[in-house]
């Protein structure tokens, strides 16, 4: 096995195409109760955007290899790890601002945090649902506690974590609102959704108080789409949000429903890959994977996130961007779901 390894680096804040260089990096090395997985596939997030920009420029080191999602083939197992065998297929939610990413072709993380690759999911589609199924899992499962017969609003059911918690919530037994572009309305029904509004057209306020309320919020957007959030509860409702904003919350409104907020930061764990693959295998949840990019193309890939085009005039795709770090990654998904951005 080769000692080197290519690897995409985050040499600079600031733009996508000025930021990144692709080198051959040493390959690492597996640890102590540590797996080495040769990456297949990865994806982008908002979070890569923000730490691309330099918000969180005092916890990153440059130069640095971002990413968190991972789907791939265990290589090599160090000393003590004994949960897995070269050959394994896994994922995994790598740490935040923990070592090296994985926008590499081989990445060393604790076998603690990796779980079996669900069957049914290509490596392509496993990587795009790590991070925005574990988010959503320890939101709406962990942190809000919805409990069937509950109704829930989540912000932005079109992207990547909003697909994924429109899904979740309805496996759980939840009625699902959420806010969509009008484009997106049979997008994000065929989702499970039981209604969408077009947040474009106005205020979401009043067609979500029609309904009665809501329960549970999961806001993906932040900024006054949060501020407002307090206005749809039910009594004793749950807002959670996965958005850092400085602006003060509406919490004269909370205050007044008895509103219990979250406020999330996502930390990786296999247990909630597992139940995430339990849903996967009961086909209540599949990932939405808009476009699929090799390695190479990782500034294309934040500036199509960032709603920018790829060349052919396309719009931000719904759902996840995955990366293809491998060829053998790029492969139809095994039940044919494929999104077009």
């Amino acid at each position: 096995m080769s000692t080197s390894m290519r690897a995409v680096e985050l040499v600079r804040f600031g733009d996508a195409d000025t930021a990144f260089a692709t080198r051959e990096l040493p390959r690492p090395t597996p640890g102590p109760c540590q797996v080495l997985v040769r990456v297949l596939a990865t994806s982008v997030n908002p979070l890569d955007l923000q730490t691309r920009r330099g918000d969180y420029r005092d916890q990153v080191a440059l130069p640095t290899v971002i990413g968190n999602d991972v789907s791939g083939v265990v290589v090599e197992a160090g000393p003590g790890a004994d949960g897995f065998q070269p050959g394994d297929e896994v994922w995994y939610l790598a740490p935040v601002f923990a070592g090296q990413g994985t926008y590499a072709e081989y990445h060393v993380v604790d076998q603690a945090l990796v779980a079996r690759k669900p069957a049914r999911l290509s490596h392509v589609e496993a990587a795009g649902l790590a991070l925005v199924g574990v988010t959503v899992w320890e939101a709406l499962v962990e942190r809000a506690g919805v409990r069937a017969g509950e109704r829930v609003l989540v912000h932005g059911g079109a992207g990547g974590v909003g697909s994924a918690a429109v899904q979740v919530a309805s496996a759980l037994g939840a009625e699902v609102v959420t806010t969509a572009r009008a484009r997106d309305h049979e997008f994000v029904t065929g989702l499970g959704a039981d209604t969408a509004i077009d947040f474009s057209a106005g205020d979401y306020v009043p067609q979500v108080r029609e309904l009665g309320g809501v329960d549970v919020v999961l806001d993906t957007v932040g900024g006054d789409t949060l501020t407002r959030s307090p206005e749809v509860l039910a009594d004793r409702g749950r807002v959670v949000s996965i958005v850092d904003i400085p602006e003060p919350q509406n919490l004269l409104a909370a205050w007044g429903v008895n509103a219990t907020y979250h406020f999330l930061f996502v930390s990786p764990g296999r247990s909630k890959l597992t139940a995430l693959g339990r849903l996967v295998d009961q086909g209540g949840l599949r990932p939405v994977i808009g476009a699929v990019l090799p390695l190479s193309d990782i500034a294309q890939a934040h500036a199509l996130l960032e709603g920018g085009s790829t060349g052919e005039g396309r719009r931000r795709p719904r759902g996840k961007i995955a990366i293809a770090v491998h060829p053998e990654a790029e492969v139809e998904p095994p039940h044919g779901n494929t999104y077009a951005p």
